[in-house]
């Protein structure tokens, strides 16, 4: 994984880990990746310095893994995403649309799960449709 340093056109700095450089331009073309303080998808890479790896440094690097109290809150939060998803239909890129429907009455009252630029659920929110994202979890490796 690789952390990057991130800014948004007006100067808010935050960060993204993303599997390759590859996967990070990737994501930034496909308009996935916005600045969570004020949702612009105008997101570039800060110059960082690199990471260097000695052999002293090695020597004294720990593993970093979840401790128990960690485990038991992701395997809730799967447990809840399980069954928001078996709950719901998955209206794939068609959330937006499919959210307005139910919400003025011209479509069937159900859950639904799909995707939503930024832009489109903010655009959600100010019509007073409530929307919330899914976290996406990495699979387990810990």
């Amino acid at each position: 994984m690789i952390r990057y340093s991130l800014s948004c056109e007006k100067s808010h700095e935050f960060e993204g880990w993303f599997s390759s450089s590859a996967d990070f331009d990737s994501q930034l073309s496909r308009g996935l990746i916005s600045c969570p303080s004020c949702g612009s998808q105008s997101v570039s890479k800060m110059l960082m310095a690199p990471s260097v790896s000695t052999a002293r440094q090695k020597d004294a690097t720990r593993t970093l893994a979840m401790d128990k109290a960690q485990k038991i809150a992701f395997a809730k939060i799967r447990e809840t995403l399980a069954t928001i998803r078996s709950n719901a239909e998955d209206v794939g890129d068609k959330f937006p649309e499919e959210a307005r429907k139910i919400h003025y009455g011209e479509a069937e009252e159900r859950g639904i799960i799909g995707q939503a630029s930024p832009d489109e659920a903010k655009a959600l929110i100010e019509e007073g449709i409530d929307v919330a994202p899914l976290p996406i979890l990495p699979d387990d490796v810990n």
